[in-house]
């Protein structure tokens, strides 16, 4: 099959490349930078360089294809992060029904059911919402993942610095959790699935069994910090401290409303009627990836 990867050498494109190339697929990878294509093409796949924002390039990327990953790269630089993410949603919208593409697979996000409310969250419902209108000519799976198991790295200086870990649920939160390599088998699988019209909606998780405190003392445990201390910080605090980690005021209020439906349960609720694909990698697998990455920083 001809397949197109979005999201250049990223945590989920790389693997679901490595995966596709193997399996003998002709695979093209869209990078915004050339400075990439060397190593695109090291995985076995060629580079189509250019900007998603760009509709003309990617209905051009995409006319002749079989399938597509599509994901809406994360840029927490931009004034107002929904306007950017819609700005994408739409450029693929567009591009997927003039380039008569018939299978994409969207990488979207657990919670993505609520349409509003969830912050960062918001723009995968957008991106949900303005593609199913094409599902009666073109087969459209959605892959809803959990929290990154990635995204706890943003915790190493909480743990230098204070030698604690915080956020704002209490610390019998139970997360569900997941990893770029599982949402890439996933992926894989669904992008060489041939295309029926229609939309199919699937959750990945990797680990969903535990809770803050268990997820502080597992990783504490990997970094010889085995009685680390979760603390729960009010929405106010863990504003201010994203502020003071550098994110405009408008992304980390989103992220802070995020917080507070993950608090709430409202992302979890939809998740919860359904029987999610689980990945193999387990919290105790990723603390030794996470022990690695705090040893080195």
């Amino acid at each position: 099959m001809k397949i197109i990867i979005t999201g250049s050498t990223g945590h989920i494109s790389r693997p679901l490349t490595q995966i596709l190339t193997a399996a003998g697929h002709d695979v093209t990878v869209v990078t915004s930078s050339t400075a990439r294509t060397a190593d695109i093409e090291a995985l076995g796949a060629k580079a189509a360089v250019g900007s998603l924002t760009d509709a003309a390039f990617v209905t051009a990327v995409l006319r002749g294809a079989d399938s597509a990953y599509l994901m809406m790269p994360p840029n927490l630089a931009v004034p107002d992060l929904f306007a950017h993410q819609k700005s994408i949603a739409d450029v693929y919208a567009r591009a997927v029904k003039e380039s008569g593409i018939r299978r994409v697979v969207l990488l979207s996000s657990i919670g993505a059911h609520r349409g509003e409310g969830t912050g960062p969250i918001d723009g995968s419902a957008y991106f949900e919402r303005v593609l199913s209108p094409l599902s009666g000519g073109v087969s459209i799976h959605v892959l809803r993942p959990g929290y990154f198991y990635y995204n706890m790295l943003g915790l190493i200086g909480m743990i230098k610095s204070g030698g604690i870990i915080g956020s704002s649920q209490p610390a019998d939160f139970r997360h569900v959790l997941v990893h770029p390599t599982d949402i890439a088998a996933a992926a894989a699988k669904a992008v060489g699935t041939a295309a029926t019209p229609g939309v199919t909606v699937e959750y990945i998780a990797s680990d969903d069994t535990h809770t803050w405190a268990e997820i502080a003392h597992t990783l504490g445990a990997a970094i010889g910090k085995p009685e680390l201390p979760y603390v729960e910080y009010t929405d106010e605090q863990m504003q201010g401290g994203l502020e003071q980690a550098g994110l405009p005021k408008g992304i980390a209020a989103a992220f802070m409303q995020m917080n507070k439906a993950l608090r709430e349960g409202i992302i979890f609720e939809d998740f919860k009627k359904h029987t999610p694909t689980y990945g193999k990698v387990k919290l105790q697998d990723y603390a030794k990836e996470f022990a690695a990455v705090y040893r080195a920083s």
